[in-house]
C-alpha cells in the first residue's frame, strides 16, 4: 500500500553522516535510512497498519530491509550538536534491473504541505536511477498524488515479478481496491516463470 499522511511526528534523532544521495529542499532533507532510524520507520508504519492503510511491518522486518528506505527530516540546531525530526520514509523494493517498486511511503501530517512527499519521491526516484532502473511500480488508493510525479495507470498483470511474488499470495487479492501505477516503460522481461515462479531465471514477456 502506498500513502502520504499520518499522525503525529515522532521525537527527533540525531544525524547520521553524510551518505551518497541526498536530496534538499530549503528546509527538508530526503537522506538514505540506516539502523538507526528503524525505530522511527517502525512507527510509523505501525500508526497506518493500525488504520489499515499500511501492510504491518514488524520492527525486525524493518531493520532487516532498512537499506530499501529513505528518510525525509527537517533539519535541527540543538547547540553545537547538529539534529533533524524525522517526518515521513519511503522504500524502493528491486525486483531486478527491469522493475523497482515504492513501497511504504508516508509523511506524518504535520509535514503535509511542506513538500516531503515529493522530496521523498525525489530520493527514490535517485535509488532507481542508482541502479539503472526504469520502471518504477507502485500500488496506492490516491492516484493523482503519483500521477503529478509521472506515474500512469497500468494492469497489474503486466508485472508479472510482482504479480508472483507478492499477490498471488496477498490475502486481499480477490478484494483489492488498490490501482497499480508504473512509471517508465514497462519491462520486457521477468525474473520469475508463471508456470515456475521459485525458478530464478529470465523469462521472456509476451502479449
Amino acid at each position: 500500500m502506498t500513502t502520504i499522511t499520518g499522525s503525529a511526528p515522532t521525537v527527533a534523532a540525531a544525524t547520521p553522516p553524510a551518505l551518497p544521495i541526498q536530496i534538499s529542499a530549503p528546509t527538508l532533507r530526503v537522506r538514505p535510512a540506516v539502523l538507526t532510524d528503524a525505530a522511527n520507520i517502525y512507527a510509523l508504519i505501525a500508526d497506518y497498519a493500525n488504520r489499515g492503510t499500511l501492510l504491518p511491518r514488524s520492527l525486525a522486518e524493518v531493520c532487516e530491509n532498512v537499506r530499501d528506505f529513505v528518510v525525509v527530516e527537517k533539519p535541527e540546531e540543538a547547540g553545537a550538536e547538529a539534529r533533524a525530526e524525522f517526518l515521513g520514509c519511503g522504500a524502493l523494493h528491486l525486483y531486478g534491473p527491469h522493475l523497482a517498486e515504492v513501497r511504504s511511503i508516508a509523511v506524518w501530517p504535520a509535514s503535509k504541505g511542506l513538500g516531503a512527499g515529493r522530496l521523498l519521491m525525489d530520493g527514490l526516484f535517485a535509488e532507481a536511477e542508482r541502479h539503472s532502473v526504469h520502471c518504477i511500480c507502485l500500488f496506492t488508493r490516491i492516484p493523482d498524488f503519483f500521477a503529478r510525479q509521472g506515474f500512469s495507470v497500468a494492469n497489474k498483470e503486466e508485472l508479472p515479478d510482482k504479480l508472483l511474488k507478492d499477490c498471488l499470495r496477498c490475502p486481499k487479492l480477490d478484494c483489492c481496491d488498490e490501482i497499480t501505477m508504473i512509471r517508465g516503460p514497462l519491462p520486457g522481461f521477468a525474473m520469475l516463470d508463471r508456470d515456475e515462479p521459485d525458478a530464478q531465471k529470465l523469462v521472456r514477456i509476451t502479449g
